[in-house]
């Protein structure tokens, strides 16, 4: 057997991928970037074969850097974005691009899958009532969930329905390429809505299939995050350089490895991701559901254990938008240099609402814009700068103050963070002064990388499971960022402000 993992984490614009060893010590790490189609009236696709060729790009130029990486490496896993859809014939061929989790052209689609008579805040009140029941959850009307484009596609393309054999998330698609083996996780599963994910009933559920009208025939088996799915395939390994006995596991979401790469495996232990996206997130005991604030557990890929999920569109999109507005330029998902020189903060800066993309949590809207609120003639371009750093600071305290509400959440501990932008200093120490914590950043850029690997340290006998691996993350913290009591009470008097502002602007999307 070979000492080292190489794990690969697939996001929206490219693949970070690291050669991992039992100490969960990145040897050697590079990432690939592949393009995105954006067209109007929502279409965000990309090729499933742009990915692959991406990660072939990286495995070799890895193993340039480590020549005995071919002898050395025994396992493969891939963590990626998920609510992809690939149409897949039987041969595993995709027959259309990929639908990303951007895209929105189903959004009719979804809103006619969901409504009903009587209705409950845009849901049919019997659709919901089961949807919830057996999956802790419903499609989101915007359009964007597996359901709605999967509708679509059996509405609009009927030919390439026909064909298709398979419904295979982006990770999913990449394992068959790797193994010629069809496989899912539960957490693609789970976000097609076609899954129970009650305790003890974990699976395919016949009575949503009906429900959605969409067979469950065309999905792959479910398996475990740790589970062996196949070794590679001899074109796969002539491809990527590796021996053939290479094995490649089950696999996880983008979320799951971030969760697993934090260190924060204990129950109601929360961290927060913060790219281009953000999240709050945590395992928890069981599931959890809060509708009024559209957050809930989905089912990760390791046995089915529910991890919380409160997704907020817009953290390093809205701060790279601000800056790149204001004149200036970032480097890196980092945002580097970005805010280096913003100035003191005062107290007539703006506000600003960072919702350029619509918001998911605690107010799911996508129809919502944002906003700077207070501009006056003297403000610069730094106090725009400023505003932005800590209206994405304070629109995660507006989520973060619901969720930390929950029943078992622990908070009475540094907060970890992850994600490229959190290893922005700025930012990092604007959040420890927007919540009052302490906030502790570990391997921020490679997270996912660190946390998909992980799953292969039961097979390689570097730990009993994946959780017992991922907690000795948690000790590998690289900056600390103490809250300032100045700042602490400034940005809580200016959030109690804030309130006020966003429910009204909120309050004109509806």
């Amino acid at each position: 057997m070979g000492d080292l993992v190489i794990s690969a984490d697939f996001g929206t614009s490219g693949v970070k991928v690291g050669v991992v060893d039992e100490s969960l010590t990145l040897l050697a790490r590079t990432t690939e970037t592949y393009p995105m189609h954006l067209a109007p009236g929502g279409i965000a696709e990309q090729a499933p074969d742009d990915l692959w060729q991406g990660f072939v790009r990286a495995v070799r130029r890895l193993a340039e850097e480590l020549p005995d990486l071919q002898t050395r490496v025994n396992v493969i896993v891939f963590s990626s974005q998920l609510c992809g859809v690939i149409c897949a014939d039987e041969s595993g061929a995709a027959l259309r691009p990929c639908l990303t989790w951007l895209d929105k052209r189903a959004a009719e689609t979804g809103q006619s899958l969901v409504g009903g008579f009587p209705t409950v805040a845009g849901y049919g009140a019997f659709k919901l009532a089961r949807w919830l029941r057996i999956a802790n959850g419903a499609p989101a009307k915007n359009g964007m969930d597996p359901t709605a484009k999967i509708l679509w596609v059996m509405q609009n393309e009927a030919d390439v329905f026909a064909r298709t054999r398979w419904l295979l998330d982006v990770k999913d698609w990449l394992i068959h390429r790797a193994t010629g083996v069809f496989t899912t996780s539960s957490e693609s599963a789970n976000l097609t809505w076609l899954m129970d994910t009650r305790k003890g009933r974990e699976g395919w559920s016949e009575t949503l299939s009906r429900m959605t009208g969409i067979g469950l025939d065309k999905m792959p088996e479910i398996v475990d995050g740790e589970a062996v799915v196949d070794r590679l395939s001899a074109r796969a390994a002539d491809e990527l350089g590796l021996r053939a006995d290479t094995v490649v596991l089950g696999g996880t979401s983008d979320v799951t490895a971030a969760a697993l790469g934090s260190g924060e495996v204990e129950d109601g232990a929360l961290h927060v991701s913060a790219a281009t996206s953000l999240w709050i997130a945590g395992f928890m005991p069981g599931r959890v559901l809060n509708v009024a604030s559209s957050y809930a557990t989905i089912s990760s890929s390791l046995s089915y254990r529910p991890l919380l999920v409160a997704s907020q569109e817009n953290a390093g999109s809205a701060m790279e938008w601000a800056v790149r507005m204001s004149g200036g330029k970032t480097e890196g998902e980092a945002l580097a240099g970005a805010f280096d020189d913003m100035g003191t903060p005062q107290a007539d800066d703006p506000y600003f609402l960072p919702w350029l993309a619509g918001e998911r949590v605690p107010v799911d809207n996508e129809a919502v814009r944002g906003a700077f609120h207070g501009l006056a003639l003297h403000h610069d371009a730094r106090a725009i700068r400023r505003a932005a750093v800590e209206g994405v600071a304070l629109n995660l305290r507006w989520a973060y103050d619901k969720v930390s509400r929950e029943r078992g959440v622990l908070t009475n501990r540094p907060l970890r963070m992850v994600g490229g932008v959190a290893a922005n200093a700025a930012f990092a120490q604007t959040v420890a002064d927007a919540l009052d914590r302490e906030v502790h950043v570990g391997g921020a850029r490679h997270a996912g990388v660190l946390g998909a690997a992980t799953l292969a340290a039961s097979y390689q006998g570097w730990a009993q499971n994946a959780f017992e691996a991922a907690a000795r993350l948690r000790h590998q913290t690289t900056a600390t960022y103490t809250p300032n009591p100045q700042r602490v009470d400034a940005l809580a008097h200016r959030n109690a402000r804030l309130e006020k502002i966003r429910r009204h602007v909120v309050r004109s999307y509806q």
